[in-house]
């Protein structure tokens, strides 16, 4: 009887079924910190996301470490809305109409999503107000999300590292005082930003997303740097 050739399909769903349902692991921010070349924030920042994105699973933290678990593909939020859609927007080549509910939408999962909101501040850091490019600019939650910021538009801003770094888990309006005190901001450019804020917490700053995808009504549109007073 000849052997049969390894069906590598099958084993690797063998492995995910089986093996990674039972990983446990133990380390320590600072180790995993030193092993990337990393301080402990930012490295402790990963790590929350991580947990927040539903990759792992938190089972125990201690001053020995972190236990977490890992899980599946087909556990984590994300990856099931990616599949989601991929599907929808096959559909949409396809003759069909896919509409996202902008209220609904985590703009941290979809890369025309983020892209949307990196195309609300038209190039400037909503924080500093400074120009910056693609290779320099991130998205910064304005409530953080160890403060169960969500991935919504209302609270994802595009901003400098430099702001993003600064700001922290400290809240928005404490951090553009603090840019007003080193003089990075004009008392007219505070008075903007403050603004812009509550407008971005009532929805008045909706990202500008294609036709197709766009189900939020024109009539809620407004302008995206309010500065009078």
């Amino acid at each position: 009887m000849k052997n049969k050739k390894p069906n590598a399909e099958h084993i690797w769903k063998q492995f995910e079924d089986h093996l990674v349902p039972r990983l446990r692991l133990r380390f320590s921010i600072l180790g995993v910190a030193r092993h990337i070349r990393l301080s402990g924030g930012p490295a402790r920042e990963a790590v929350r996301r991580l947990v927040a994105h539903g990759v792992l699973r938190l089972v125990e933290r201690s001053k020995a470490g972190h236990v977490v678990e890992v899980r599946l593909p087909d556990e984590i939020r994300a990856v099931r809305l990616n599949r989601i859609a991929s599907r929808d927007a096959k559909e949409e080549g396809a003759g069909g109409r896919a509409t996202v509910n902008i209220e609904e939408a985590d703009f941290l999962q979809d890369r025309t999503l983020r892209k949307a909101i990196h195309a609300r501040e038209g190039g400037q850091c909503f924080y500093c107000l400074r120009r910056i490019t693609p290779t320099v600019q991130c998205l910064d939650h304005v409530v953080p999300r160890a403060k169960s910021g969500r991935n919504s538009y209302r609270n994802l801003v595009s901003g400098c590292m430099e702001c993003n770094s600064q700001k922290g888990g400290k809240a928005a309006e404490d951090f553009l005082r603090r840019l007003y005190r080193e003089r990075r901001l004009t008392p007219m450019e505070l008075n903007g930003r403050l603004r812009a804020l509550d407008a971005l917490a009532a929805g008045k700053l909706p990202p500008a997303l294609p036709a197709a995808t766009n189900a939020l009504p024109r009539k809620s549109r407004s302008p995206l740097h309010p500065t009078n007073p």
